[in-house]
């Protein structure tokens, strides 16, 4: 294991046995915030330490059987051992470095799903519907909960635009690489010469953020509207104006949310967004201050960069940005993402690997 890497391990297990004094003293309660995130810290650390501890006997094991080797009758048992446990220090060592890899702080929140239909007319927006029903499929296998924040519904189906928010804790980490211009190339049910169309929607994931870390809104900036619902509510959204838009003067930004027959809901919940839009920019800010990321795999939400494309005649589906091909088009569209999702994660870790490893 490489010096820096040990050094950082050792440091941590300091870490593990401060907190767990911390933890044990019984004026934690007087202390709210420390009361709730020590014992999360506690946890993370353990989930570290404990493979350490499991690397270090090991390499305990290792040195004993080293010296076995000198020893005629045992060095063909001896080399047998040895290679069980070089591979299995192997594998601990790749995991400690994926576990010491920069934590996105926003990993275990819930997300808004935002798509919007881009070029393609009435057939993009039929796409937007597709991608939709593909994230909430997706989300359904997860049991986790997907709900509707606001809809502008297309003129021949589908979606102009769509909002919606999964409120379960990580979701935003599985689902933060979708962001970016997702294309679509099939034959139109209206093309009667059977000409291939292509059409594109964005995509932007954006983490929900508990309302004490949401950047603070001044009132005076909003301008606040309300008009009557278009979508589905019977009698009572066509008599009473109790959609809400909200535009955020400063940076342009609009909400629109007509889900609630409650005005004062709709408009808690149009803050929220509006709240997580704000602060995602400024995350977007610093991070390319920074540099961090290097090939920029994580999507900013707000950009039409293609990066993955559904081609119906032939089933199968790319994404441009680790050159993945998958010809499972129906099983993704069903919302069967996890081979993709999985692949674009690998891929950003190890991009953090190589980062963690030249700069050290």
């Amino acid at each position: 294991m490489k010096s820096y890497i040990l050094a950082k391990l050792e440091a941590l297990q300091e870490r593990q046995a401060e907190v767990e004094i911390l933890l044990n003293n019984s004026k934690l309660t007087s202390n709210q915030e420390r009361f709730y995130t020590l014992p999360k810290e506690y946890t993370q650390l353990n989930n570290i330490i404990r493979r350490f501890e499991s690397w270090r006997q090991i390499q305990k094991n290792i040195d004993t059987t080293m010296q076995l080797l000198e020893d005629l009758e045992m060095r063909e048992i001896a080399l047998e051992e040895l290679k069980v446990f070089q591979a299995k220090q192997i594998e601990l060592e790749k995991e400690l470095q994926t576990l010491l890899l920069p934590k996105d702080p926003d990993d275990g929140h819930g997300c808004f799903i935002e798509i919007r239909a881009g070029t393609g007319g009435n057939e993009a927006a039929l796409f937007a519907g597709d991608l939709f029903r593909m994230y909430s499929r997706f989300a359904e296998t997860r049991h986790w909960k997907a709900k509707i924040i606001s809809t502008s519904d297309g003129e021949h189906g589908g979606y102009k635009e769509i909002i919606a928010k999964i409120s379960h804790e990580g979701a935003y980490s599985q689902l933060k690489f979708e962001s970016g211009g997702h294309r679509v190339q099939r034959i139109p049910e209206t093309e009667s010469q059977g000409r291939i169309h292509t059409s594109t929607c964005t995509v932007a994931v954006i983490p929900t953020i508990p309302e004490n870390e949401l950047p603070g809104i001044n009132i005076s900036d909003l301008r606040i509207d309300t008009f009557r619902s278009s979508g589905a509510g019977g009698q009572h959204v066509n008599t009473t104006d109790s959609a809400i838009r909200i535009t955020h003067l400063p940076s342009g930004l609009v909400v629109e949310c007509q889900d609630d027959r409650s005005q004062h809901k709709n408009k808690a919940k149009a803050m929220a967004v509006l709240g997580a839009r704000l602060r995602n920019i400024e995350t977007k800010k610093r991070q390319t201050k920074e540099s961090s990321i290097r090939r920029n795999l994580l999507g900013t939400g707000d950009r039409p960069d293609r990066i993955r494309t559904y081609h119906f005649p032939q089933g199968r589906v790319t994404d441009h940005r680790i050159g993945l091909t998958l010809y499972q088009l129906e099983d993704i569209i069903q919302g069967k993402l996890d081979e993709l999702i999985q692949a674009i994660i690998q891929e950003y870790q190890f991009d953090q690997l190589t980062i963690l490893s030249s700069t050290t």
